[in-house]
């Protein structure tokens, strides 16, 4: 081949190079910034899921606990409400006619009352949509007034247009129920006076799976006292108070104490519900994690297969310019 020729064809491969080299660092320059954003993007995103994971794995801690003490203070209520019943069935032994006795609550037929006990705090998954749905059947069935324990009950009921007479926040710690039991206890008495032919009911979750197998409807007045087992003793115990004022005063006891019981049980199946609904979420935190671990794995890929083009294309520029400027 001529020697002119020869030129001619070494140049055009020289120009044809540096064109490739050109094309190739204009478009890394072009898309290094986008792809640089994406992976700080992911970086960030990331961060904030781990931060999400660790307050989502601090609540269901929390929760957990306060389930365990609910459910350890229950054998304590259940022990006094025993003594409780069993002074009731010594009144009612020494009474001329424990029949009499317990002739004086209402009669089946009188309007209720219905207490729901729903929750203070949210994160709790449907627990009071099935709550107050219940409430809603009962109210179907026959007429009465519902008390909602619990600000997140109230909410819900202002939601769907269920109207209610009375409320009072539900108790955020075990400690609590007692002060919770005793507005309640002060509240339905209240109401019983003015209404002497009240019933009263409590609706209320228990802790286990299934929330709607676990709703326990329970009724308060009218007091049942056959459930008590009448004492049978020689001698009578000592009495310093009358029969009628003394069986009154240990019936709103235990109604007390009942109240206790269902406050405890909805608060530790609060708790356990709160821990389900924090465990899924941690699963879905994890899920995610696994698809920014993904994604910033294939956007590095990319940058770094980007920077090997690159650096493979600056090495075969460099000769070419230098034989470019030997030939000159």
């Amino acid at each position: 081949m001529p020697a002119g020729r020869a030129a001619i064809v070494r140049e055009s491969q020289s120009r044809s190079s540096s064109a490739q080299c050109t094309s190739v660092q204009t478009r890394r320059k072009q898309q290094g910034v986008p792809m640089s954003s994406k992976l700080s993007e992911i970086e960030s995103r990331t961060a904030s899921a781990r931060q999400l994971e660790t307050v989502i794995g601090a609540m269901r801690g929390i929760a957990a606990a306060r389930e365990r003490e609910a459910q350890a203070r229950l054998a304590g209520i259940r022990s006094v409400a025993a003594t409780v019943g069993e002074a009731i069935g010594m009144v009612l032994a020494a009474a001329s006619s424990p029949a009499q006795a317990a002739q004086d609550a209402p009669p089946e037929s009188a309007a209720r009352i219905l207490i729901v006990l729903c929750t203070e705090q949210g994160f709790v998954g449907g627990f009071n949509e099935h709550l107050l749905a219940r409430v809603e059947r009962l109210k179907a069935d026959e007429p009465g007034e519902i008390f909602i324990v619990g600000t997140r009950g109230m909410m819900l009921a202002q939601e769907r247009a269920l109207h209610y007479g009375w409320s009072v926040g539900m108790a955020t710690h075990a400690e609590d129920v007692m002060r919770v039991a005793g507005q309640i206890a002060d509240a339905v008495f209240a109401r019983f006076r003015d209404h002497a032919s009240s019933q009263v009911w409590l609706v209320h979750a228990t802790p286990g799976p299934g929330l709607d197998e676990r709703i326990v409807t329970r009724r308060l007045v009218p007091f049942d006292f056959t459930r008590f087992r009448v004492a049978s003793r020689g001698q009578p115990p000592l009495l310093n108070l009358p029969l009628d004022g003394l069986l009154r005063g240990l019936t709103e006891r235990y109604v007390y104490l009942e109240l206790c019981e269902g406050l405890m049980q909805s608060f530790a199946a609060e708790s356990a519900a709160r821990v389900a609904t924090m465990l899924a979420a941690s699963r879905h935190v994890k899920d995610r994690l696994q698809e920014l671990t993904r994604d910033y794995r294939i956007v590095r890929q990319d940058e770094i297969t980007a920077e090997i083009a690159e650096l493979a294309a600056t090495g075969a520029c460099a000769p070419i310019a230098g034989q470019g400027r030997g030939q000159s």
